[in-house]
């Protein structure tokens, strides 16, 4: 990657903070939690459902009261019912969750995607943080989006087509670049070093 858009993201952001998630359930379900909310919103969801005894696996999950997982989890009811959704398919077999490494980006994007709730960006943050595919790029995230635009001196935030176009150009590490503009993003927007999804 040699767009000068990355040029000293680092010297002012400092290093490129590494953020790992599990794979499986676990990493599925936070990508949920994170789904139309805020990074801090996130967050505090995700801590107040990985508390819930046995959440953070389908059967345990399943077992749960969806009430008490809206109201203990911080979940809305259609965040619980994309959750069991995952929960059921995974069991089921329906997401063959052994075989999505050995799929091709847009094959397991489109597995994923099966599943109700889990949209292309949910599978796609999913295939970065906890696979750590070299190529993917969430098109429609808006700090995403926001980032390119205040890099680029673009007057408005390009659309997920155009981010799309704008992103192949950082084939094959369009990973690392979407890394890179998230930290641009909490930098710029002088938040905390934090997971951006």
């Amino acid at each position: 990657m040699r767009d000068p858009v990355f040029a000293g993201i680092e010297d002012r952001a400092g290093p490129l903070p590494w953020i790992l998630r599990p794979k499986g359930f676990p990493g599925l379900l936070r990508a949920i939690c994170a789904q139309l909310v805020s990074n801090e919103a996130a967050f505090a969801i995700w801590r107040r459902v990985s508390a819930l005894p046995g959440a953070t696996t389908p059967e345990g999950f399943l077992a749960l009261d969806p009430e008490r997982a809206g109201i203990e989890g911080g979940l809305t009811r259609q965040k619980v019912r994309h959750a069991r959704a995952l929960a059921e398919a995974i069991l089921d077999g329906s997401l063959p969750l052994d075989r999505l490494e050995a799929l091709p980006d847009a094959e397991a994007v489109a597995a994923l995607c099966r599943v109700k709730g889990i949209g292309r960006w949910t599978a796609e943050v999913h295939l970065l943080f906890s696979h750590e595919r070299p190529d993917v790029f969430p098109v429609g995230d808006l700090a995403l989006q926001a980032a390119a635009a205040q890099l680029r001196g673009l007057p408005a935030r390009p659309d997920a087509r155009a981010m799309e176009a704008m992103a192949a150009e950082w084939a094959p590490w369009r990973s690392i670049a979407a890394r890179l503009l998230w930290h641009h993003w909490l930098h710029h927007t002088k938040r905390a070093t934090v997971d951006p999804a």
